[in-house]
């Protein structure tokens, strides 16, 4: 690898190629902004993901861990599709979010992670999703007062499901689960396991160059 382009790596890009999923492609961006421009919520983006990769080629750790901005990716593809690269921005912006919570950057009031811890967590519980559970959490999420505003203005529509049998009040009580919740819990934790040793040796390397 010549002296420019070793240069041209700082220690956040090293950084992010070595705990990011997909995190080698970033280096790849040409600055094109067909990314954003495809987005559906482009216009509410803190930084559109071609500005998040030229920040992490920047050095701009901080910034780039700390923003908003990986959170709004709803995995709608289209900027993979339009991509002139075929960069996996989708992935690499989830990854973004997932080591920003990982470092304990990540925003905590932020609705979309409130909503992706919520989530996770009612995901591990069974192995599947109980989504009347998870639906009274987001209604609750930002308070009592505000939950109770939320569940009047829906009563129509959770009265529609209701007669027309799409919710079971049953199931906030338990749900099904997947078979085997206990292969998919080991599962889950050795994937864990690999991921913080894999981190631990790249942050051993990028000690070592520093």
């Amino acid at each position: 690898m010549s002296q420019a382009v070793e240069k041209y790596r700082n220690t956040f890009l090293r950084e992010v190629e070595a705990n990011v999923e997909e995190g080698q492609w970033v280096k790849m961006c040409m600055q094109c902004g067909v990314c954003s421009g495809s987005c559906p919520l482009g216009p509410h983006w803190e930084h559109p993901p071609q500005e998040i990769f030229m920040m992490i080629r920047a050095n701009k750790r901080e910034e780039v861990l700390t923003s908003s901005s990986m959170w709004f990716c709803t995995s709608c593809y289209n900027c993979i599709a339009r991509c002139p690269r075929e960069l996996p921005i989708t992935h690499i912006m989830h990854g973004l979010a997932h080591y920003a919570q990982r470092q304990g950057l990540a925003p905590k009031e932020l609705p979309t992670a409130k909503f992706a811890k919520r989530f996770w967590d009612n995901l591990l519980k069974k192995g599947r999703v109980n989504e009347l559970q998870l639906g009274l959490q987001l209604y609750f999420m930002n308070g009592l007062a505000e939950g109770i505003k939320t569940s009047l203005k829906m009563q129509k529509v959770g009265l529609g499901m209701l007669k027309t049998k799409r919710m079971d009040p049953m199931e906030a009580l338990g749900g099904h689960g997947c078979k085997d919740i206990k292969g998919l819990k080991a599962a889950l934790n050795k994937a864990k396991q690999i991921e913080e040793t894999k981190a631990a040796k790249a942050l051993e390397r990028l000690q070592s160059k520093s």
